[in-house]
């Protein structure tokens, strides 16, 4: 068995154990397996075991990507987006987790418009106030969705978020619950154009505790392709 067939293995029934004690159906949870700096032939290991959901962080890797594997592989970008960069992924990606301005989704609504698409985004949250991530601080949040809800073209589905790095899964719980009571609270506000049906929280280091809070969508990069090598690009 590859490293990669084992490390998904064991992410899936981490998952399905993390949901059990929730009590929640392990269904309910979609793993986005993080193939950043990974080769294609990575990627197509993963494929080839029913992976659908990739994540980039890189708009170039991910265009790469995209010309040279299978057609129904859902692209998410996972990635801070700088503005100029939007034209190149608008339509083709199935979800923009890392929409962390008003100004990124006026651009996201102006190419959508422009190639005469809907856009799905999530917004992104910066729960843990770290000053060297992006992100709406939590609140900001509520304004600047009602803002952005109104654009054409896009649709928001959820929100978004990367919690501080922890050694223990369970240090970000908090983080985690405040997001969970952050989307409860947008959806009650019943705002045109807005669902809160995507909690996109949880990486390799404390995905179990962000699927006891609530997250419906875990991004899992290391636990399974291994550590990235970033002067080793794919």
């Amino acid at each position: 068995m590859s490293e990669v067939i084992e490390g998904l293995n064991k992410v899936k029934d981490s998952i399905k154990e993390a949901a059990k004690e929730a009590g929640r159906d392990e269904k309910e949870i979609t793993l986005v397996a993080v193939s950043k700096t990974k080769p294609v032939e990575m990627i197509e290991e993963a494929y080839r075991v029913g992976i659908r959901d990739f994540g980039e962080n890189k708009v170039q890797e991910l265009c790469d990507k995209m010309e040279q594997l299978p057609k129904d592989i859902r692209w998410h970008m996972i990635g801070h987006l700088q503005r100029n960069k939007v034209k190149y992924i608008i339509g083709k990606v199935t979800l923009i987790h890392s929409v962390d301005s008003y100004r990124l989704a006026e651009e996201i609504s102006k190419q959508a418009v422009k190639n005469q698409c809907e856009q799905d985004i999530l917004v992104e949250i910066n729960m843990g106030r770290e000053t060297t991530k992006f992100g709406l601080m939590e609140e900001d949040a509520v304004e600047e969705i009602r803002k952005m809800a109104a654009l054409p073209g896009l649709h928001i589905k959820g929100l978004m978020t990367s919690a501080p790095y922890v050694v223990e899964s369970d240090e970000n719980m908090e983080i985690f619950h405040k997001m969970k009571r952050l989307a409860v609270d947008i959806q009650d506000k019943n705002i045109d154009n807005v669902r809160m049906d995507i909690l996109s929280m949880g990486m390799s280091q404390d995905y179990e505790a962000a699927i006891k809070q609530g997250s419906t969508m875990v991004r899992v990069g290391s636990k399974i392709f291994g550590q990235r090598y970033y002067n080793e690009q794919a």
